[in-house]
């Protein structure tokens, strides 16, 4: 198919836009959108700078669903300099409610191995830098200043985004594992043996770059969030690992893309309306305060 694409004007991220809207957002590369026809580039402003990139626009499945380069469309961001508050709050700007966020990650299992669609429900987060909470006190450059708020990330995953992506993934004859903990570190770097050999020690499944704060900040904007991780290599302290470079986990992305791209979108499609979510995403705050009004 061929892609058409036309701009859009940027988007206030503090007030509803006029323009398109989604309610679906996928945090991507392009290999999501590209082959897509009538894709609309959307530039959305928020207070906290600009996203990684335009909001691309399309129609999946029936479903209006805006994507987002997560490293940007030419990749030039690393995962610890992505403003992910940014993004998060303009995917909300533009109507969406329900977040899609495949990643690459590496395998702490021998069992996981290139190749491995893994969902998880836990995370454990190990960056360092980097800005994950809308409600940290600090004025914004628009003059709000947030209130303190407190959300729980007990269960940082949407139960519903969750059972759709395994059975849909399942439907597809890709046997997706249920359940596992991302622990997320911060780049741009690999991990070292010991520090591989460390997080499988404490029983965590797969070690990734840019998980969190993306599950964070969605669930602070009470945004649906559903992570896929998909298993580009087995990390430098496993059984079998014999260390990972980047040209390792783009070949077996790029061999995996065209799996992960169908499954995703019949996920879109199998999700629910926005008006008939019903899980505790949607009451993340809990009633409180944020300070500031959410797009």
């Amino acid at each position: 198919m061929s892609n058409t694409t036309s701009t859009s004007p940027a988007v206030p991220g503090a007030a509803g836009p006029s323009g398109p809207r989604a309610d679906i957002g996928v945090i991507g590369g392009s290999g999501f959108y590209s082959f897509l026809e009538d894709v609309t580039e959307v530039s959305v402003e928020t207070p906290y700078g600009p996203p990684s990139d335009s909001l691309f626009l399309g129609e999946v499945a029936g479903r209006q669903v805006a994507f987002l380069p997560r490293h940007g469309r030419d990749h030039h961001l690393p995962p610890h300099r992505i403003n992910y508050r940014a993004n998060l709050w303009a995917l909300r700007s533009v109507g969406v409610r329900q977040v899609l966020g495949p990643c690459a990650v590496g395998g702490l299992r021998p069992e996981y191995g290139p190749g491995t669609l893994l969902v998880p429900d836990q995370f454990v987060d190990r960056t360092k830098s980097r800005a994950q909470s809308y409600f940290d006190g600090e004025p914004r450059p628009d003059g709000a200043v947030p209130n303190v708020v407190h959300v729980s990330p007990a269960d940082p995953y949407c139960p519903t985004g969750r059972a759709v992506a395994l059975t849909t993934a399942r439907r597809h004859d890709w046997d997706a594992v249920d359940g596992g903990t991302l622990v997320v570190v911060e780049g741009p770097r690999f991990s070292t043996r010991a520090e591989s050999r460390w997080h499988a020690a404490q029983g965590w499944s797969v070690v990734g770059m840019t998980g969190h704060p993306e599950a964070m900040l969605a669930r602070e904007l009470e945004l649906c969030y559903t992570s896929l991780t998909l298993v580009t290599d087995l990390d430098a302290g496993t059984e079998t690992g014999e260390g990972v470079s980047h040209q390792d986990v783009l070949e077996v992305f790029a061999a995996n893309v065209d799996r992960l791209r169908t499954v995703l979108f019949d996920v879109v499609a199998d999700l629910p309306a926005t008006e008939d979510r019903a899980c505790l995403c949607t009451k993340a705050l809990g009633g409180w305060d944020p300070g500031f009004a959410l797009p």
